[in-house]
């Protein structure tokens, strides 16, 4: 599909499209504004758009107010679909002023939320791309970090726009219904974190099953995906909750001994080694920092996370070091987490150092136990390998064991992805994430021209996926979706009674700070002055950058926790 919207509202241009894409493929996506456009629009009117072409189809736009309504019209192919909505009323003019009681707020999306590894927790600044989510109006929050927020002409200012958003992009979203006969599972939503819709819903006094129900109704959200939400929530309601005290640590180990094709974030190979020293010592100076940091600003450590990357791709005496240094700085987390990933990197001596310094639990990741795909994707270990290492972690006394693996590899068939679960299920590990391929741009399997697999296959193999965590005991307790995924699908978490990650929980649903460490990494405070204002500190992802600049990242985070 090759589009030119004509559109009064030019600054929406990048969800409008996010729309179109939940229906069809769109090679090129121009924007001709309609109307003449404020000094202000025009800034913020930050799309990707290509150029006009005689090939391009219009898609009409036109929103118009009168009497007390908004009206948003779509024309496509001679399809028409329309939305009228009554305009909020300015402060001093409605009832109640609190503007977020009355019409809800929403779920952050990539740019502005943390991006996400491979093995599903937010990490780097590099994910922040076009390939990600933009904001979204039915998950948005504000981000607003200025004390303004909480003046009410301002919140209406928020409120207005984003309902406005949300207005032409259901109305969009009707027309390519229509038009393309087509349902998507998440209806309308193209934002990362669905969940914080229905927490809204929740927050408004509705029952956990009358705030699923309304999310089908508003949303055309598949009844099944809202039953998924509802028994998320139902999980995250049994976790012990943040206190305003508390924080967790995220330490980045961005080195990884080969990338995976399907990846796009900004580890890099190990090789020969050679920046691991600099790296460890600048990474040790920052950690002890932020220890110094929380020490003065009076937090408690929670959950401590060590991710990448492959953080066990350094060799046993640099892997040690790392072990020793953390649970220096972070001693005694309510859970410590370690992504050991990939197989072929694990060994007896790095799992006897994780236990000796208290980590409690650890990733295995396979993605598939299927030889053929592995090599396809770029991992240089075995099914086999995967099962000798499980089993070499539970003998030596981890009891509490993930394992990922991805719906959708290239190549692959539900009866290849039932092989991978069958085999899951006799390992039968104590968490279990399944993720559905997604085709970042810069990942290398974009840069070769591959193709998402068909919806119906992959829905299938969510499905496998979701039956075969049921048969383990397991129950899903966190969700995030992306964009560009196979069969507009969603990575799940699943776990049993006792093995729910918390630091998962936490980055997820942004419900606690985070001071993040390393190459990559993204620190986030969330302020209790009013719900879900978030600010965050990057540290720059380049490995030498981050080694000549450390100093400045410490000082990104003290800034942010002034």
């Amino acid at each position: 599909m090759k589009i030119v919207l004509k559109t009064p509202l030019p600054r929406l241009a990048n969800e409008l499209c996010d729309v179109l894409k939940l229906f069809w493929p769109v090679e090129a996506f121009a924007v001709e504004s309609t109307v003449k456009q404020t000094a202000e629009d025009a800034a913020k009117a930050q799309f990707t758009a290509s150029p006009v072409t005689a090939d391009m189809e219009p898609l009409r736009h036109e929103f118009v107010e009168a009497d007390g309504l908004w009206r948003c019209t779509f024309i496509l192919r001679e399809y028409v679909a329309e939305r009228t909505m009554p305009v909020p009323l300015p402060p001093g003019e409605h009832a109640k002023c609190d503007f977020e009681l009355e019409y809800g707020q929403d779920e952050p999306s990539d740019p502005s939320a943390t991006p996400l590894t491979a093995d599903g927790i937010p990490m780097s600044e590099a994910d922040q791309d076009p390939t990600v989510p933009s904001d979204d109006s039915d998950e948005e929050a504000i981000e607003e970090t200025s004390e303004d927020v909480r003046d009410a002409a301002h919140a209406y200012a928020l409120v207005y726009k984003r309902l406005q958003k949300r207005l032409c992009k259901l109305a969009l979203y009707d027309l390519c219904k229509a038009l393309s006969g087509k349902r998507p599972p998440w209806g309308s939503l193209t934002g990362i974190r669905p969940t914080r819709l229905l927490y809204e819903k929740l927050s408004k006094g509705m029952s956990l099953n009358d705030g699923a129900k309304a999310l089908t109704e508003q949303f055309d959200v598949s009844p099944d995906k809202a039953d998924l939400l509802h028994r998320i929530v139902i999980m995250q309601q049994t976790l012990p909750a943040p206190s305003l005290n508390e924080a967790d640590v995220y330490l980045s180990i961005p080195f990884c001994r080969t990338r995976c094709a399907y990846c796009s974030f900004p580890g890099e190979a190990i090789g020969k080694g050679g920046l691991v020293a600099p790296y460890l010592h600048a990474l040790f100076h920052e950690m002890e920092a932020t220890t110094g940091l929380m020490r003065e600003r009076g937090l408690k450590l929670r959950a401590l996370y060590i991710g990448g990357g492959t953080p066990t791709a350094l060799d046993e005496e640099a892997f040690a070091a790392l072990m020793a240094h953390a649970a220096s700085c972070f001693p005694n987390p309510y859970e410590f987490t370690v992504e050991a990933g990939r197989p072929d990197t694990i060994t007896e001596s790095k799992l006897r150092a994780m236990l000796a310094h208290k980590v409690t639990r650890i990733s295995v990741n396979p993605q598939t136990m299927n030889d053929q795909t592995l090599i396809a994707i770029g991992r240089d270990h075995t099914a086999a390998q995967t099962e000798e290492t499980f089993r070499m972690a539970r003998a030596l006394g981890f009891h509490d064991i993930n394992m990922d693996v991805i719906a959708g590899l290239p190549g692959e068939t539900p009866a290849d992805f039932a092989h991978t679960m069958e085999r899951i299920e006799a390992l039968s590990p104590d968490s279990l994430t399944v993720h559905t391929l997604a085709i970042k741009r810069s990942s290398r399997l974009h840069l070769e021209g591959a193709t998402l697999p068909e919806g119906d296959a992959v829905a299938e193999m969510v499905r496998i996926g979701e039956e075969t965590a049921a048969k383990l005991g397991m129950e899903p307790y966190y969700l995030y979706r992306q964009k560009y995924m196979a069969g507009q699908q969603q990575n799940v978490g699943y776990t049993r009674v006792g093995a729910a990650c918390l630091y998962n929980v936490d980055i997820m649903e942004e419900t606690n700070a985070i001071l993040a460490c390393g190459a990559g990494a993204i620190s986030k405070r969330v302020f209790a002055d009013r719900e879900l204002r978030i600010e965050r500190a990057p540290n720059v992802t380049n490995v030498t950058v981050y080694v000549e600049r450390v100093h400045e990242m410490e000082a990104r985070k003290e800034a942010l926790f002034r």
